[in-house]
């Protein structure tokens, strides 16, 4: 591809329609877009300008940000080969037993899958993935090694950070020297789960966690499952180290779903002191149980991102890799039904870009902005969200790396 090129004929958003003083519909103009370097140069509203550059004909599709999923374990999915649904068990321990006999017979195709989750997800739109490697004392450092090697297949085409994850149990496991290796080796995050109910040690896990990141100079993404009030004392601890390490902005809250379990007046207190000191969070909208309240998170000033977790696996048969199916979930859970509640949706799978702001700003996009883009066959996107709107190309850095135009 051309360092500089046009996509004309783009639908973009210009703005909300209202009447009687309610959002009924989004208007929309047509733009021609210069590529350059990867980002956007140019943006250029009504007739194409001359030019000798080479053109791609966006044929009316509406843009949107290109998408995030922000929580996924693409190192341990059964996607890309046969399919089985999950063996049951008495509860989380007895998951973990499961998977320290499963994770050495799906080490040989380990690389192979996460490449084909990879591609799912960049077909849906991703562009930027988090996942979470497992470091556990069957495998070791092996995942991490595959999970590197797939990342580097799909150089150029989509941003990947690698949480060192002990899934079963940083101390009850002993993996805190691995953990340390697999910074070394590649991994971007430290990771860690349930201090209380998997290491058992709330006060030594969470400080062990901060004790690698620091070192390492690394951001954190623990999982906490735990629920009730055991899940806020662990949330609280968490805030408290984060201040004294002076790691503000640099640490993610996984599922937090001890949010749901309690009052939204409690929820709002806990959702101050998480956004006073940029702690973020991140959901799969879980439908199996009381989802915590994102919208309350989102309004108090809490940056709250959206991930599959697990897809097709031991864990759980469901999932499709679709960010913007994600986004849909979230809007049906909390009726976000109107015009402007479903374009402000996409802002959870975009890290908070949207077309439109709440009043009808335009935000995105702007001149000298990544081209990480997606086209979609929608006319908003709030259609884009409610009806999961078909996707006919995904652009990183200024190429298609998926689908056509």
């Amino acid at each position: 591809m051309s360092t500089a090129y046009w996509i004309t004929n783009v639908r973009l958003e210009s703005g909300y329609r209202v009447e009687n003083e309610k959002v009924v519909a989004t208007n929309t103009e047509t733009a021609h877009l210069l590529i350059e370097d990867g980002r956007i140069a140019q943006i250029v509203y009504g007739h194409m300008p001359q030019t000798e550059l080479p053109t791609q004909n966006a044929g009316g599709l509406l843009a949107l940000p290109s998408f995030r999923d922000m929580h996924i374990h693409i190192d341990k999915t059964y996607y890309g080969g046969p399919w089985k649904a999950v063996t049951p068990v008495k509860n989380l321990l007895g998951r973990l037993e499961e998977e320290s006999k499963l994770m050495p017979k799906l080490l040989p195709t380990a690389q192979e899958r996460a490449e084909k989750m990879l591609d799912l997800l960049l077909a849906a739109g991703s562009t930027q993935i988090r996942t979470h490697c497992n470091i556990d004392p069957y495998i070791g450092l092996k995942n991490l090694e595959a999970t590197l090697a797939a990342m580097e297949t799909f150089s150029g085409k989509l941003q990947c950070e690698v949480v060192a994850f002990p899934q079963q149990g940083l101390l009850r496991s002993n993996q805190v020297e691995n953990i340390r290796q697999a910074l070394k080796m590649g991994a971007t995050f430290v990771g860690g789960v349930d201090p209380a109910t998997v290491d058992q040690n709330i006060e030594k896990s969470l400080a062990t966690i901060f004790e690698l990141a620091v070192e390492a100079d690394a951001p954190i993404d623990v999982h906490l499952h735990d629920p009730d009030h055991l899940g806020i004392f662990t949330f609280k601890r968490l805030a408290k180290m984060t201040e004294e390490a002076g790691w503000q902005g640099r640490v993610t809250i996984s599922h937090a779903l001890a949010l749901a379990d309690i009052s939204l007046a409690e929820a709002a207190e806990v959702a101050e002191m998480l956004a006073g000191l940029g702690i973020s969070i991140t959901s799969t909208v879980p439908v199996n149980r009381v989802t915590i309240p994102i919208p309350l998170l989102h309004e108090k000033g809490v940056s709250v991102s959206l991930g599959d977790d697990s897809i097709t696996d031991h864990w759980s048969p469901f999932g499709r890799g679709d960010s913007l199916e994600k986004a849909g979930v979230l809007a049906e859970r909390f009726r976000m039904q109107d015009e402007r509640s479903l374009s402000q949706a996409l802002g959870f799978i975009t890290g908070g870009k949207t077309p439109l702001d709440k009043e009808g700003n335009c935000m995105w996009p702007n001149v000298g902005d990544e081209a990480d883009i997606v086209f979609v066959h929608a006319t908003s996107s709030a259609e884009a969200v409610a009806r999961r709107a078909k996707r006919q190309a995904v652009m990183f850095r200024g190429n298609v790396v998926s689908g056509e135009l």
